[in-house]
């Protein structure tokens, strides 16, 4: 028996419904994952601090095991949704944890009006140590643990995490530092930090001393004489932090010069636990989207792994040739 149509509903009405229930199931297979923004009082700055987190399908509360932490750190006058709206961060987690390429984690992706450092405008680090890590501890079921932390950043959050990374090895397992502005001795004078507030003293002037005082050249000496056993009875057993880092081939920033003398200075210091990955592009959402995959594999690795020791060989994918793109962010 033939059955009309319903008249009400026109051919064009019923395609555009058809299409918008799949790409909603599509969408609900493949986001299953949650992104908040949350903000909360900061004694360290004076005013609150943004945050945005990512938590996992199923996140539970009062879970047994804690979960792995990620502290993602945005770029020069970035923010925290750069990451989610940018960085397509949430879709990367939630494909490699259904894959099984990464644990279950918590991702906090903290705002900064700093280069995450002790600045002429904010003091970012001092924060981030003394209010964002201890809000996070206590608001979320994450790891309170060396081994269960990692952090990370791309360009000025690059800088930022690997500076952390070194002032403090007693707290993160590994970094990744992307298109790191960690520029020695001085930033290139294209370069952001010539302009950006924080390294802007009274006299309207780029602090170069507060530059040098604050780079990760700074940091190298202490940071080798705390990972590097010597034998004596005040050695600790503090293990060096596996060093991930990427960048661009044609950057404007130069990033794949400085990148390939970070790597060096780590080497030193940690043979086998520097990694430098290349890409085709500069500095761009597209080079660091290209890279977070094989980033976040190389960070868990290490972090989630009891005593830091790897669990399997390295599965970082292989990054497909991308273009150059216009989206570029000032480093």
């Amino acid at each position: 028996m033939f059955i009309p149509k319903p008249p009400f509903l026109s051919y064009r009405c019923r395609t555009l419904l058809t299409t918008l229930i799949g790409w909603l199931t599509l969408s609900g297979h493949s986001l299953a994952s949650d992104v908040e923004h949350h903000h909360f009082s900061s004694p360290t700055l004076g005013y609150d601090y943004p945050y945005s987190v990512y938590l996992p399908d199923n996140y539970d509360t009062q879970a047994t095991t804690p979960y792995p932490v990620i502290y993602m750190l945005h770029g020069s006058f970035g923010t925290d949704r750069d990451w989610v709206s940018r960085g397509n961060l949430q879709q990367v987690a939630d494909r490699l944890i259904r894959a099984g390429h990464i644990p279950p984690a918590v991702f906090i992706m903290p705002g900064s009006r700093s280069w995450w450092v002790d600045g002429h405008n904010e003091p970012a680090r001092s924060a981030f140590f003394n209010d964002l890590m201890p809000h996070v501890e206590a608001t979320y079921r994450v790891g309170q643990e060396r081994h269960l932390r990692g952090v990370a950043g791309l360009s000025a959050g690059g800088y930022g995490a690997l500076n952390f990374a070194l002032e403090r090895p007693d707290l993160f397992a590994a970094v990744a530092a992307l298109s790191p502005a960690s520029y020695a001795p001085l930033p290139p004078r294209n370069s952001s930090a010539w302009r950006h507030p924080a390294f802007i003293n009274d006299q309207g002037q780029f602090d170069r001393e507060l530059w040098e005082t604050l780079n990760y050249t700074a940091h190298l000496e202490e940071y080798r004489l705390r990972v590097t056993p010597r034998g004596t009875d005040e050695e600790g057993d503090l293990p060096p932090v596996p060093l991930y880092i990427s960048a661009g081939r044609s950057d404007v920033y130069d990033a794949e010069f400085h990148a390939r003398l970070l790597r060096q200075a780590m080497e030193r210091i940690q043979p086998n636990e520097v990694r430098l990955d290349l890409y085709p592009g500069g500095h761009t959402w597209q080079v660091w989207r290209a890279s977070l995959p094989a980033a976040l594999n190389f960070l868990f690795q290490y972090v989630g792994q009891p005593n830091n020791v790897a669990a399997a060989e390295e599965t970082a994918e292989q990054a497909m040739p991308v273009e150059e793109s216009p989206d570029e962010v000032s480093s």
